[in-house]
């Protein structure tokens, strides 16, 4: 591994659960792709054909995480034909943030610049990568996909989440957070580098397993005065089916009780400091 800037005693501490990398092509952009996937069969393949035309490959390396999925949709020839230059397939404990946290710290070891997420279920449009990459060169250092500003789409959204997103979640991160944000539920993101690396940030804890990375980071790097934008996408469900890992009762629940952490501090690195201490206390 190449570390670039990454002093090795703070590398030494990031809490990455274990992966494997059954292929790696080695960096060839300056700004790498992230794509978490678990299990979504047609879906990921559709979306790779999607970022084939538009040329991703061209501009960012695409890197698929995948949380372990068994339904033989990331066949590596299949992924090689699409333009992927990497696969990474976790082994260790966790959901969406675990698998972030494997894509984000092998990224950042490769030394790429900045890091676009787009979930791999096919719900966002790929034609706007370049532009959250173009922002990045600017200096912004976190670029938020949304579908409720001027230019966004919204196609079948449940009308409970859309109602959540709208009248909880987007306007609780924006009063904490100080920025005013209007999508904050969705994955399709990009960071820079400076961001990923900050130790206020504290990107590589334990703490962050299932969906409490994209509210934290929507809480705290405002916070910390880097400099944030949203970026009008199309958001797309099909009819009928909705493609999701967050389902239920349990799982709305389970949103809400990140949420309230994340805008409380519950999440801040001093904050999991201390109760760590307690806890071993």
């Amino acid at each position: 591994m190449n570390y670039f800037d990454i002093a090795p005693e703070v590398r030494s501490t990031w809490q990455v659960p274990c992966f494997d990398a059954p292929l790696w092509l080695g960096r060839q952009q300056p700004w790498c792709v992230v794509v978490p996937v678990i299990n979504e069969g047609e879906r990921i393949n559709n979306l790779l054909s999607r970022m084939a035309v538009l040329k991703i490959d061209a501009i960012a390396d695409i890197v698929i995480v995948d949380g372990g999925s068994n339904d033989g949709s990331l066949a590596l020839a299949s992924l090689q034909q699409k333009g992927v230059r990497g696969l990474l397939v976790k082994t260790g404990p966790g959901k969406l943030s675990a698998q972030l946290r494997c894509g984000y710290a092998f990224a950042l070891d490769q030394g790429y610049e900045g890091i676009v997420t787009i979930d791999g279920n096919d719900k966002d449009d790929p034609a706007a990568i370049p532009d959250f990459i173009e922002a990045l060169t600017r200096g912004v250092d976190f670029v938020q996909a949304s579908r409720f500003i001027a230019g966004g789409i919204a196609e079948n959204t449940p009308k409970s989440r859309d109602l959540a997103i709208r009248f909880i979640h987007a306007p609780m991160l924006s009063l904490f957070s100080g920025f005013s944000w209007t999508d904050t539920t969705q994955g399709f993101r990009a960071y820079s580098r400076k961001m990923l690396l900050d130790p206020d940030i504290a990107l590589f804890r334990n703490v962050f397993m299932t969906y409490e990375l994209l509210a934290y980071l929507s809480y705290r790097a405002p916070k910390l005065g880097y400099r944030c934008l949203e970026l009008p996408t199309t958001r797309q469900y099909p009819k009928g089916e909705v493609p999701t890992k967050i389902s239920g009762m349990k799982g709305n629940l389970s949103v809400l009780q990140v949420l309230f952490r994340a805008c409380f501090g519950r999440y801040n690195p001093a904050e999991t400091e201390s109760i760590g201490k307690l806890t071993a206390g």
